[in-house]
């Protein structure tokens, strides 16, 4: 289904639970992860949303889903040979150290059972001006110097989705080995490490270098520090520093 121009791919579909995908040129309210903006210029990009139904996962095994869908997403892309194309915790694409795709995911439970996933997929194809404070955006224009089919790249990333769903469950060394600064110790940015107010009011923010250990079931990333302190943090509690 296509729409030239909604509020929000997830939310549409959302409010039409009989509707599998939908495309747009333009969203008015479009959303990232933990509601952050996505800016897009109409017409220019990939912007969808599709709904998967009785995947057969518990509540508890949600995370399977971010493997999945970005596994799918890297293997739907074109790989260049000057910068890796990678997978940024929990699910962005990134080329070099510039977002190429994010990814938003939002599950129905019913009980116990994950019922319905609506996943949403920004992905940069044909803009080459930015004009938002984002700052690091790409396009596989900027990158390739070709143009791309939106539909095109969207049937491709489909059929890619639909054939690793039986394999879901095997995917998670695929999504490791392709994982963002998976090999070194980089800076990274603790969130409200205190929760007592500060002088001004504001939560305090701590900055240090760590490594990649792990990824946890639930999805929680797992760092060492070079004095070999493990910390394990949920999404949103952490941020890379690039």
């Amino acid at each position: 289904m296509y729409i030239a121009t909604v509020n929000s791919t997830n939310d549409y579909l959302r409010l039409h639970p009989d509707v599998v995908t939908l495309r747009t040129d333009y969203q008015t309210a479009g959303r990232g992860q933990a509601g952050n903006g996505w800016e897009s210029e109409p017409g220019k990009n990939l912007l969808f949303s599709t709904r998967l139904k009785d995947l057969g996962l518990d509540a508890g095994e949600q995370w399977l889903i971010n493997i999945l869908v970005s596994v799918a997403l890297y293997k739907t892309l074109p790989h260049s040979s000057t910068h890796p194309l990678t997978i940024k915790w929990p699910n962005d694409l990134y080329y070099g150290d510039q977002k190429l795709a994010g990814v938003l995911i939002e599950n129905t439970l019913l009980g116990n059972r994950i019922a319905d996933s609506i996943i949403g997929i920004g992905l940069n194809l044909n803009q080459t001006e930015w004009h938002s404070d984002a700052p690091n955006p790409v396009s596989l224009k900027q990158i390739t110097g070709m143009d791309y089919d939106p539909d095109e790249v969207m049937k491709t990333f489909l059929t890619t989705l639909t054939e690793l769903v039986p394999e879901m469950r095997r995917l998670r060394s695929t999504y490791m080995q392709h994982l963002y600064r998976r090999e070194g110790f980089y800076w990274w940015e603790e969130r409200e490490v205190s929760t007592m107010p500060t002088m001004n009011g504001t939560r305090t923010e701590q900055s240090f270098e760590a490594q990649i250990m792990d990824i946890t079931p639930q999805g929680e990333l797992v760092l060492q520090t070079r004095n070999q302190d493990i910390k394990t943090y949920h999404f949103k509690q952490i941020k890379y520093i690039l």
